[in-house]
C-alpha cells in the first residue's frame, strides 16, 4: 500500500520498533512524508537541511495512552505518581498501591523503540531512568501476551492497542488535576469474560478530547517542505485525514481527531 493511504501510525503498529524508522526513511528520501507519535529532534530538522530541505510536523489526532494488567488484578486504579514509583522501582509490590500481596513486573519496549516510550519517559518518570525491576520487551503484541499471563504484570501502550483487547484489562488513571480515576474505556466497562469480536471496549474519546483523562498526546504528519511532490503528497495527506472521510478512519483507528 502506498504510504499515503495508510492511516496507522508507526508507533501504533504493534509489530514495529516506534517512530523513529518512519521519520528516518523520510529523511533519507524512502518516503514521501512520515506519520509519528512525537515531534521532530533537532538532529532530525538538522539533517532535513543538511538534505536540502524542512521538515515540518502537522499534528492530526489526539492518542491516549493506557496502563494494562492483568484481568484478574484487583486495583481499582492508578495515580500517575504511584505508575512513575513503579517504573521507577520505587514501589515493587501491588499491595503498596490498595492490592493483593504480590510482586509487581512492569513491562516497557526499550527507549530506542521511539515515540510512546520517550514520551511515558520524559513525561510520566520526570526523565528518570527505568527501574531495574523493568522487563523489556521487543513490541507491544509480547508485552500483551506476558501481561496476560503475568498476575503482577502491568503495560502502557497506545490505548488503541490496548483497549480493545480481551486477555488484559486497562486501569483507570488519576493525574495531579483529577478528583476521581479516569477511565481510558468507554463505561460500562466489559469484563475480559464478555468480551469478544463483536463486543470490545473502546476507547474514551470524550475524555481523551477534553483533557481529563491524564495522559494523551498528539500525533503529527511529517511533511517534507520542498515544494516539490512529496510536500504535495503530506499535504494531500493530511487535507485528506481533515474531511468527515478521514475523521472517521482516525475514530475508527481509536484516534481522536483534531479540527
Amino acid at each position: 500500500m502506498h504510504p499515503k493511504f495508510k492511516l496507522k501510525y508507526t508507533e501504533h503498529e504493534t509489530e514495529s520498533p516506534g517512530s523513529d524508522p518512519g521519520i528516518k526513511m523520510l529523511l533519507n528520501g524512502q518516503l514521501d512524508f512520515a506519520q509519528s507519535s512525537r515531534i521532530i529532534t533537532d538532529k532530525e530538522s538538522l539533517q532535513a537541511r543538511q538534505n536540502g530541505f524542512i521538515i515540518r510536523a502537522i499534528p492530526v489526532a489526539i492518542n491516549g495512552i493506557a496502563v494494562a494488567v492483568h484481568p484478574n488484578l484487583d486495583v481499582p486504579g492508578l495515580t500517575i505518581s504511584q505508575l512513575k514509583d513503579i517504573y521507577t522501582g520505587k514501589i515493587t509490590n501491588w499491595s503498596e498501591v490498595g492490592g493483593p500481596n504480590l510482586s509487581i513486573t512492569p513491562y516497557s519496549r526499550k527507549k530506542e523503540a521511539g515515540g510512546t516510550v520517550n514520551y511515558f519517559v520524559g513525561t510520566i518518570l520526570d526523565g528518570e531512568e527505568f527501574g531495574k525491576t523493568v522487563d523489556f520487551t521487543y513490541n507491544t503484541k509480547e508485552a500483551i501476551r506476558k501481561v496476560a499471563k503475568d498476575s503482577g504484570g502491568i503495560y502502557y501502550a497506545s490505548a488503541a492497542d490496548i483497549v480493545p483487547q480481551c486477555t488484559i484489562k486497562p486501569l483507570p488513571l488519576k493525574g495531579k488535576n483529577n478528583h476521581r480515576f479516569i477511565a481510558p474505556y468507554q463505561e460500562p466497562f466489559i469484563p475480559p469474560y464478555q468480551c469478544n469480536q463483536q463486543n470490545r471496549n473502546q476507547v474514551n474519546s470524550v475524555a481523551f478530547k477534553n483533557g481529563i483523562y491524564p495522559i494523551t498526546r498528539p500525533l503529527f504528519v511529517i511533511v517534507k517542505k520542498n515544494g516539490k511532490a512529496e510536500q504535495k503528497a503530506g499535504e494531500a495527506y493530511i487535507d485528506l485525514l481533515r474531511t468527515d472521510e478521514g475523521k472517521k478512519l482516525l475514530e475508527e483507528a481509536g484516534f481522536i481527531p483534531i479540527d
